[in-house]
């Protein structure tokens, strides 16, 4: 049996599947217009049960996925959402001990989930050039302990990336194509670089650098998400969907080009 420890990241999810994220700490409490609940009433007690404010409302207690946490994020900017990040992580071939470089921290919900999936002897390298993004990111990767396995560089593309051998690179950056050059020298041959970008010329224009950089086996793809209401008599579509968010591309590092 598994239960909440003073410390833990707890998650409430209430009607309307309206969530709420803390960390458990005794003598503190939470507040909601529907009542108030005791932390120390949640420490000790069991992970998916459900707690009632002091009016009567239920909660169900539970530990937040990686999904809730990513979408519950501090931000100043826009984020790269989950149903991207997901794909992101696979194209890269994200593990336990690899080193993958981003550049475009922001407010550090991709650098969160890489940290998260490289495991304690991994690491995550993070260029910005903004000293406040950085600053953010750390708040985001402390609350959850993540904050050891990365490395933030405070450096703009334009003048180079002082790592090498890395094993894949991100770059959530406006103009990716200008920085291709300081890419091949950072990645480890046959290694995978990815990039997102709001706009189709924007990807015509990265499209075209990239072959010239030689890299090869070059994807493009956008995810489409669309969820469905969990009714059993009436199963069917909610009437929003999260459509486009951004073109994803993904290429190799080659040695040569294949022949004709």
């Amino acid at each position: 049996m598994r239960l909440a420890q003073e410390g833990d990241l707890a998650m409430l999810l209430g009607r309307g599947r309206r969530r709420a994220i803390f960390k458990l700490k005794a003598g503190k409490s939470y507040h909601t217009h529907h009542g108030i609940i005791e932390h120390a009433e949640l420490i000790g007690a069991r992970w998916g049960s459900i707690v009632e404010t002091h009016l009567g409302t239920p909660f169900i207690l539970l530990e937040p996925s990686l999904h809730d946490l990513l979408l519950h994020i501090r931000r100043k900017s826009q984020i790269i959402f989950p149903k991207d990040i997901g794909y992101i992580l696979l194209q890269l071939s994200v593990g336990p001990g690899k080193r993958v470089l981003e550049a475009g921290t922001g407010s550090g919900a991709l650098t969160t989930a890489l940290a998260w999936m490289v495991g304690e002897s991994g690491e995550v390298i993070s260029y910005d050039r903004r000293a406040d993004m950085h600053e953010l990111a750390r708040r985001n990767l402390s609350r959850l302990g993540l904050e050891g396995r990365v490395t933030f560089r405070l450096r703009d593309l334009s003048e180079g990336l002082i790592d090498r051998d890395v094993d894949a690179i991100f770059l959530d950056l406006p103009r990716p194509e200008a920085s291709l050059a300081h890419v091949a020298q950072a990645l480890t041959n046959g290694g995978v670089l990815g990039c997102i970008l709001p706009t189709a010329n924007q990807v015509s224009t990265l499209l075209e650098a990239m072959e010239a950089q030689g890299f090869g086996a070059i994807e493009v793809v956008e995810i489409l998400l669309r969820g469905y209401k969990p009714v059993s008599e009436r199963l069917r579509p909610f009437d929003r969907m999260v459509a486009h968010t951004g073109y994803l591309l993904f290429a190799r590092l080659l040695e040569g080009a294949l022949p004709e």
